[in-house]
């Protein structure tokens, strides 16, 4: 029955741990394969456009799975929910492992990725409806340090199984983890709800669905068909269209899929704009680097999750010190200088050569991962603070979608502009006699990574003024309204 729950008398601990390793796996899985992504190319002979699709259809289907997260919270609690997410995650890793082809790991990719997008959203509406609101900056930086955590180790641990085994191995590794995930989720979490179930808006649901995968396509091949071509513009035209009927149409239905109205909160609205830009920012170089250290400077898988591993750490580090100075200085404090530090660390890194000191590279990323740190967290609870408990659900899905689809955005773009930059660049280099064939390769290929982290830097620029204007907010304790079965 219905029941008011004092969410002091809530086990922290316990929720925390069952939330911190079903996180922790599903971005592990997004961290491991930049370094495999190499391996994949020569296993199935295939190219970087065809290949980087295993990243990005991924992550497309986590972001656009997204919004249904707040409908099947209502209507089987979100307990039941993340559960039921993390064992087909469990399970598609198991295929991922046993694909025998690149068509067949990215269409297991995909399915992951949808069981993998109701996790994050999930996750982290369970801390907002049942973690009391003095301790929720500390359980949102245990969340996203469990997101941090997962690239640190990552990259070293996929280097080390693609090297010494195969890049099966990482997915196989999900396996033990995700049993674990489950066997705290069943016994660490309350079985709880916060609001009646609703009927499912199947046009919103379609449209979202649509035009995200239809502008992603778009931007994803339009190096390859041209522009202007047809197709292009047609995918393109296709997609804001049905954009717009999703936004008319959640705007207008008694029940939506999202409820939209979540953006009347500008402390949402701009911590939301915030943190997606520092997730495009951030994808910038866990994409990036891996490919400049294995193509131009033919490090090894496991050296490059070693070159990788000292910024991620730092950022992991960083961020349970974070959520403690969140609560006195608030978000601006911490954010302004974080995305200061981002800015600075991508122009650093935009600055490669073939000869670039594996020290600089260390040094700069990891300059940018504190102030993603700075960032993240602060952004991220100074958008869900003020939002109700009973639409947090859709809050929470709201903000995983957007950063999520724009992810997938940022990697289609990055990857395009990657490989559109260096025929360009290798002619010039080649006009001016710049080497022989492979150096003109590697030169250019290294011009084309920085141009790509040049643009890295403006994005991350443009958060600047976002974060400056979300002020301290002092959090209020509440009851909240919830049926809770243990």
């Amino acid at each position: 029955m219905s029941t008011a729950v004092d969410m002091k008398n809530i086990r922290f601990w316990p929720v925390m741990t069952a939330i911190f390793f079903g996180s922790f796996l599903t971005i592990l899985s997004i961290s491991m394969i930049n370094i495999a992504l190499p391996a994949l190319i020569d296993d199935f002979h295939s190219s970087l456009s065809t290949i980087q699709w295993t990243l990005t259809g991924f992550m497309l289907s986590l972001g656009t799975i997204a919004p249904l997260t707040g409908y099947l919270g209502d209507k089987f609690g979100y307990k039941r929910v993340y559960l039921f997410a993390i064992i087909g995650f469990t399970v598609f890793s198991l295929l991922c492992g046993f694909a025998w082809s690149a068509t067949s790991l990215i269409v297991f990719r995909i399915i992951q990725g949808m069981f993998s997008g109701l996790v994050l959203p999930a996750t982290m509406t369970i801390i907002f409806q049942v973690i009391p609101r003095a301790k929720q900056p500390m359980a949102i930086s245990l969340w996203a340090l469990s997101a941090m955590l997962a690239p640190a180790f990552g990259p070293t641990i996929s280097g080390w199984l693609i090297q010494y085994y195969s890049w099966k191995w990482l997915f196989f590794i999900n396996v033990p983890i995700g049993l674990l995930a489950i066997v705290l989720i069943i016994f660490m979490i309350p079985h709880y709800r916060l609001s009646v179930a609703k009927s499912l808006d199947v046009l919103g649901l379609v449209t979202v669905i649509l035009s995200s995968a239809s502008l992603l396509v778009a931007l994803s091949q339009g190096h390859s068909w041209g522009w202007t071509s047809l197709r292009v513009l047609g995918l393109f035209a296709f997609g804001l269209l049905m954009l717009a009927i999703f936004i008319v149409r959640e705007l207008r239905a008694d029940e939506p899929l999202l409820n939209l109205k979540v953006f009347k909160n500008i402390r949402f609205t701009l911590s939301l704009i915030t943190t997606t830009i520092v997730t495009i920012s951030l994808y910038s170089g866990t994409f990036l680097t891996p490919l400049f250290l294995q193509t131009v400077q033919h490090v090894t898988p496991l050296d490059t999750g070693i070159i990788l591993l000292p910024a991620s750490l730092a950022m992991a580090v960083a961020m349970p010190l974070i959520g403690k100075l969140y609560t006195k200085l608030g978000p601006r404090a911490l954010s302004v200088p974080g995305i200061l530090l981002i800015v600075i660390g991508t122009l650093a890194v935009s600055w490669l050569s073939t000869s670039t000191s594996h020290l600089y590279i260390i040094f700069w990323m990891t300059i940018r991962n504190i102030g993603v740190a700075l960032t993240m967290m602060p952004s991220s609870n100074a958008g869900m603070e003020e939002i109700p408990a009973v639409l947090s659900g859709h809050a929470s899905a709201i903000t995983n979608w957007v950063r999520n689809v724009f992810g997938s955005f940022a990697i289609a773009l990055f990857s395009t502009l990657l490989a559109s930059h260096i025929p360009t660049h290798a002619a010039t280099l080649a006009a001016e006699g710049a080497g022989n064939e492979q150096t003109i390769t590697l030169l250019a290929y290294t011009m084309s990574v920085n141009d790509v982290y040049l643009l890295a830097t403006f994005i991350a620029l443009i958060a600047l003024p976002f974060t400056w204007m979300v002020k301290k907010h002092k959090p209020k304790e509440a009851l909240v309204p919830a049926e809770v079965v243990a």
